[in-house]
């Protein structure tokens, strides 16, 4: 049997899927497996890496099953899965501890105190961007101080597709695009020793695994791994990239000024650069090759807003998020204004900002129905985009803006999305561009293709592109404003609301501050909440 298909894995944070692809990147079978999340402390978000590896398993076995092949069929396997977080093993190359995952905020004081000492922003001219709560190597700080025992134990410090590629092949490595996250030079693209020695973690340097790049072999499938997954022992595995890069090169973009946007559980807006450019309002970390950067400006403020609202409006139901979905669809696709719905801020699991913020409806009425809070609820995660948008736009020109996922390939959504970024958007009819582009650098790998840029080239995926309606452009370019000013004015509010009152209980001084905060914000809020309690009309 000739290998003409190519198998991308996308370990997602709470689904697993294996996507068999064409030559072409025609999805010719899928498979999906949900993947726990474990919470049982506050603050720690966890996955079980037996149970990821036992997703990927299943995931796989699915997928070729759907495409009606065998393991003969597979030309080279191709692996991503959610990025940042730190995934560790012991001398013995077995787990140590659970996977610890980009929605954990247990590193906050950590984090907190870096900032106030000035730790971070000695960071930024090394490494091109701050540590996050939830990067690795914040995170290991966390490890050291709080379980110190775990923290002398650690052979490998890895990532969550670096596992999985694991134990397909049993290789160690990670590639740039992930080492880039936490432990690498900004200029020279390499582990740098002084961002280490800045963060106090130097004593981990030797279980920083070899970097190689995304589409180099990371090894080839084992025979235990081959009779787990029906895959065929020494099939070809790539190294493989960073999640948020595999979807901007499913959508096609390899060129310096390509956008993308992944509207997932964070808020994912990234351009390629084809020099470093730094900036307090995004990260620049490496692109999949050397020589290219990636800008990426992020919060945890996407579409898991939209399914947890779904949730509580409709517990139990499986397609509550796609049910709530087609009533918008059905709504915005009608022409002509109406009643307006109310104004969201996508807060429930973090924000863009430095100071704590929550979750907020403004301006909800009486008459005001399911179909309305969801309503906002897209619209508050598509404004949350564009903040972001428009602070890579001062990365460089923008030649072009693709979106995967958050439900952008309904069209009005897409189009929403044009309507509010104000430029066109091209949408993929291949939904999973994370797999394709983990797939594309497995098809690299074995020399199908010259490189990721030819790749992308010879795949022939339809795009749809939205140009925004210069009536709805100009009436969410004034809710945008709205929503703007609303986050300023509730600014000296958050810690409250954050912490269930106990600043309240600081001493006066404080009590002083929070007091000029108010009075300074007091004109923003009044012209905030004057035009959300306007009953004026909605595209």
């Amino acid at each position: 049997m000739r290998r003409d298909f190519i198998i991308g894995i996308d370990s997602g944070s709470t689904t697993t899927k294996a996507v068999v692809f064409s030559s072409t990147g025609a999805i010719v079978g899928t498979g999906r497996r949900r993947v726990a999340q474990h919470m049982e402390r506050p603050h720690h978000v966890e996955r079980d890496m037996h149970e990821a590896w036992q997703a990927v398993i299943g995931s796989i076995r699915d997928a070729l099953s759907a495409a009606g092949l065998d393991g003969n069929a597979i030309a080279s396997v191709g692996v991503t899965a959610h990025g940042d977080g730190v995934f560790l093993l012991d001398r013995s190359r077995n787990p140590l501890g659970r996977g610890i995952m980009s929605l954990d905020s247990r590193a906050t004081a950590i984090h907190d105190r870096w900032k106030r000492d000035g730790i971070s922003d000695l960071t930024l001219p090394i490494a091109g961007q701050r540590p996050y709560v939830y990067s690795a190597n914040t995170l290991l700080a966390w490890i050291r101080n709080n379980e110190p025992e775990r923290y002398q134990a650690i052979g490998s410090v890895i990532f969550a597709k670096d596992w999985i590629r694991y134990c397909l092949t049993g290789e160690i490595a990670t590639d740039l695009t992930e080492a880039s996250t936490s432990f690498t030079d900004l200029y020279t693209q390499d582990y740098s020793d002084d961002l280490l020695d800045v963060l106090g973690l130097t004593d981990i340097r030797a279980a920083l695994p070899e970097m190689r790049l995304s589409c180099e072999q990371g090894g080839v499938v084992t025979a235990e791994a081959a009779a787990l997954t029906g895959l065929v022992a020494g099939t070809p595995v790539s190294v493989g990239l960073h999640d948020v890069t595999a979807a901007a090169v499913g959508l096609g973009h390899t060129r310096a000024g390509d956008l993308s946007i992944t509207a997932g559980t964070f808020s994912i807006n990234e351009v390629f650069r084809d020099r470093p450019v730094v900036g307090e309002d995004w990260a620049c970390r490496a692109g999949y090759r050397r020589g290219l950067w990636n800008c990426m400006a992020i919060s945890p403020a996407s579409s898991s807003n939209l399914e947890w609202l779904a949730k509580i409006l409709m517990p139990g139901d499986q397609d509550a998020a796609r049910v709530l979905s087609a009533e918008i669809e059905a709504r915005l696709s009608q022409p002509g204004a109406r009643p307006a719905v109310p104004l969201y801020h996508p807060f429930l699991f973090g924000s863009p900002y430095d100071a704590p913020a929550s979750a907020s409806l403004f301006g909800v009425q009486s008459w005001h129905d399911r179909a309305d809070l969801f309503q906002a609820m897209v619209e508050g995660t598509v404004f949350n985009h564009r903040e972001h948008v428009d602070a890579l736009k001062q990365t460089g020109p923008v030649r072009r803006i693709g979106i995967s996922g958050g439900g952008s390939g309904q069209p009005a959504i897409a189009q929403m999305f044009a309507d509010i970024l104000g430029m066109p958007v091209r949408i993929p009819e291949v939904r999973e561009a994370g797999a394709l582009g983990a797939a594309l650098t497995a098809s690299v790998s074995v020399g199908l293709y010259a490189n990721l840029e030819d790749a992308v080239a010879a795949q022939d995926v339809p795009m749809h592109t939205y140009r925004p309606q210069p009536d709805r452009e100009r009436v969410y370019e004034g809710i945008y404003r709205r929503y703007v000013a609303l986050t300023q004015a509730m600014r000296p509010f958050w810690s409250d609301l954050y912490d269930g009152g106990t600043s309240s209980l600081k001493p006066a001084t404080t009590e002083r501050s929070r007091e000029n905060d108010l009075v300074e914000a007091g004109p923003v809020l009044n012209y905030a909440m004057a035009g959300t309690m306007t009953q004026g009309a909605r595209p």
